[in-house]
């Protein structure tokens, strides 16, 4: 039996579909501060408080949730309300994590589409995308520190680096980057394959890579439909390892550079706004969405991006196990985890040539970037600050003028 059907580890206590419903919707309309907070307050209130679960199974369940694509602590949150209450609790926790977030970045994209333009909210998202690039830049470090544990990840990183900036598509940098550490550290031979489990995430057939590659350097605009739009977060959803900021280098890729349907600018806005929102980075998408294609672009992106993970989540929790005692596999991830920090990296500093355009900016970036480096404030304060600076500096250039 799988150790999510292991119904003894939730400590006897039945857990009810009101009870999940009740806590995950209150998680998601409070939870700032990202992955790592997310994490922390789920522990803290299920297996301190309530003692719906135990901490080595939370454990377990956070570890194969960072095992699997997509949008990590969505899958955290899904993998509870499995264990707590069968297919039911599955759909019931995700969907309440998820669902307050996407409802708010809604909101914040129709006054966006309504009001961008509008001196005020410009002055705002000024002041608020270099706290943005100071945000990832933290997380890219702290992640780096984990992740980068051998001289062999750090050169399958720069490697990764080199091919973002060359242009190749995120989804066929990941998956050389992960054969490429099997095959360094392990000794394998050109002529011996690899494990159809390393392999499994990237199983395409040759004509599809070849639309891959064709993908990363495409620059013609692409009509839009919402066809496209719920495939391009699809594939991101099913396909994306390392977190939400990770999912950046895929959106710039598809949206940015293949179809034109989104600018730099635009893409850093969308970011702005996953930031100071609470719940999941992902519904970034949710945004996006909206943008380009109204109420139903916003569906469309939303269940496109996270549809994988409850896919990913019922259909891993056997395999996990046998996963985590893999050699090979675990070399794998290795590589995919230190390919997606260097996706980070190239897009952070594409993403931060649009955002950081001034001596102020500038000035406020590496502010941030101290401040939560020092002092590991809750970013959500620094982008209020960062907004309210941005005010403050159309204030005074107004009054001067």
């Amino acid at each position: 039996m799988s150790f999510l059907k292991n119904r003894d580890s939730v400590r006897n206590h039945s857990v009810s579909l009101r009870e999940l419903a009740a806590f995950f919707l209150r998680l998601g309309a409070t939870a700032f501060g990202g992955p790592a907070a997310h994490v922390a307050m789920m522990e803290q209130e299920l297996v301190g408080r309530r003692g719906w679960l135990s901490r080595e199974k939370f454990l377990d369940l956070l570890g194969a949730s960072n095992l699997i694509p997509g949008p990590s602590t969505s899958e955290l949150a899904i993998h509870i309300g499995y264990l707590c209450n069968g297919w039911a609790g599955l759909l019931i926790a995700g969907v309440c994590f998820i669902l307050p977030a996407a409802l708010m970045v809604a909101g914040l994209a129709w006054a966006y589409v309504h009001f961008g333009r509008l001196p005020a909210i410009s002055w705002v998202l000024y002041g608020v995308k270099p706290v943005v690039i100071a945000v990832v830049v933290q997380a890219l470090w702290n992640l780096g520190r984990t992740a980068i544990k051998t001289p062999l990840l750090f050169a399958v990183a720069l490697g990764a680096v080199a091919m973002a900036f060359y242009g190749v598509h995120p989804l066929l940098l990941l998956g050389v980057a992960g054969v490429m550490t099997v095959i360094l550290k392990e000794g394998i031979r050109g002529r011996e394959s690899v494990p159809s489990s390393c392999m499994a995430p990237f199983a395409y057939s040759p004509q599809t890579v070849a639309r891959v590659i064709t993908a990363g350097s495409a620059t013609v605009p692409a009509p839009f439909t919402l066809g496209p739009l719920f495939l391009v977060f699809l594939k991101a959803g099913a396909v994306v390892f390392g977190g939400g900021y990770v999912l950046l280098a895929f959106l710039r890729a598809d949206l940015v550079v293949h179809r034109a349907w989104l600018t730099d600018s635009q893409l850093v806005d969308a970011i702005a706004i996953g930031q100071v929102t609470p719940g999941p980075v992902f519904t970034t998408a949710t945004f996006i969405g909206y943008i380009l294609g109204g109420f139903r672009g916003a569906v469309a992106a939303t269940i496109g991006i996270f549809l994988p993970a409850f896919l990913l989540v019922a259909a891993s929790g056997p395999l996990v196990p046998r996963i985590r005692k893999s050699k090979i596999a675990s070399t794998f991830l290795d590589g995919v985890n230190a390919a997606s920090l260097a996706l980070m990296a190239a897009v952070t500093w594409q993403l931060g040539r649009a955002s950081i355009t001034d001596i102020p900016t500038a000035i406020l970036a590496a502010g941030s970037l101290i401040v939560l480096l020092r002092f590991r404030i809750n970013s959500l304060w620094l982008l209020v600050a960062g907004a309210a600076l941005g005010v403050m500096s159309h204030g005074l250039l107004h009054g001067i003028r």
